[in-house]
């Protein structure tokens, strides 16, 4: 059976970027990386820069047919924010290669605004998750509040107005009440989170006239423009986390407000162990039940190789 996706290694990919001009420098790279992990310049030009250009080459065929629609409706035209939803595991690099996107995304002429929104700030509250006995399972699918995370897609992509977003905090390890993320209409909209691809909470659909009543299945996935999994061996993603738990140790974890402060006395076997629990009990099975068989309805697949360089391209065939 063929394959639904076109294969680049980095030397083929990395001649992809044609012309694209690199627009980050090394301070920028160093305001925009994560715990434990460091993305060169040339990593940037061989991977970021041809994405960048084939992003761009989208966000432009988009805006083409939007406006064709509103030429054949005869409507003004209204900007509709081009969406593009990354996903993947914990410590697999997500977040820092979403934050590079963005930089570099806000940097093409055509469209100089682009939000990221992590769903982080669409996790229930820790007292919901509680009362409901499911706060060992934060980062599932059913710690997220869905139906708000979907009602949250469809107001950015209808752009009529600024859509609020909750924001997280890592630190209380938890919603933080009375804050927000304004999103207001800008030209793309990075959405990255661990289950960005699963499904989404069932909406009622008014049905026809004398018809039974229907229920649809809206998925967030489904206002995406363009998806992106982020990828690794499960081993590698592993050592990673286990890594970034002792940085967190000697680091947020001694803030006597992080949640975590209990695992700042942790000595290097007792933190290494602790790490590997939460890993095998939690973040290793949520990976491999409900974030991996995701993988595959990604457009854009990034393997990443253990010294967190991408060593592999999937591109979906049209």
């Amino acid at each position: 059976m063929s394959s639904p996706y076109l294969d680049f290694d980095r030397s083929t990919w990395a001649r992809l970027r044609a012309a694209t001009p690199l627009t980050l420098s090394e301070t920028d790279l160093v305001q925009l990386q994560g715990l434990n992990e460091r993305v060169s310049l040339a990593e940037v030009e061989t991977v970021y820069l041809p994405l960048s250009r084939l992003l761009n080459l989208h966000v432009a065929a988009t805006q083409t047919l939007h406006k064709a629609t509103d030429t054949f409706l005869g409507s003004l035209p209204r900007l509709t924010p081009y969406v593009i939803g990354v996903a993947g595991s914990v410590a697999v690099g997500k977040s820092t290669f979403a934050r590079i996107l963005q930089a570099l995304l806000s940097r093409w002429p055509d469209h100089p605004r682009v939000d990221l929104v992590t769903t982080d700030g669409f996790l229930f509250p820790n007292a919901v998750l509680e009362a409901r006995h499911i706060l060992s399972r934060k980062g599932f699918p059913e710690s997220y509040d869905v139906r708000r995370l979907v009602e949250f897609m469809a107001a950015v992509k209808a752009a009529d107005t600024a859509v609020h977003a909750p924001v997280y905090s890592h630190q209380r390890y938890d919603i933080v009440p009375g804050e927000f993320q304004v999103v207001d209409r800008p030209d793309i909209v990075i959405v990255e989170g661990l289950t960005v691809l699963q499904t989404g909470e069932s909406r009622a659909v008014p049905p026809p006239r004398g018809a039974e009543p229907v229920r649809a299945r809206v998925f967030v996935s489904d206002f995406f423009d363009f998806s992106i999994y982020v990828d690794a061996e499960e081993a590698i993603i592993e050592r990673w986390y286990v890594d970034r738990f002792l940085t967190l140790r000697e680091t947020v974890f001694r803030d006597p407000a992080s949640y975590f402060h209990r695992y700042a006395a942790l000595d290097d076997g007792a933190a290494v162990a602790t790490a590997r629990e939460i890993w095998s009990t939690i973040n290793g099975v949520n990976l491999r039940e409900n974030i991996m068989p995701t993988r595959e309805r990604a457009r854009l697949v990034l393997e990443k190789r253990a010294d967190h360089a991408v060593g592999r391209i999937r591109l979906r065939k049209m």
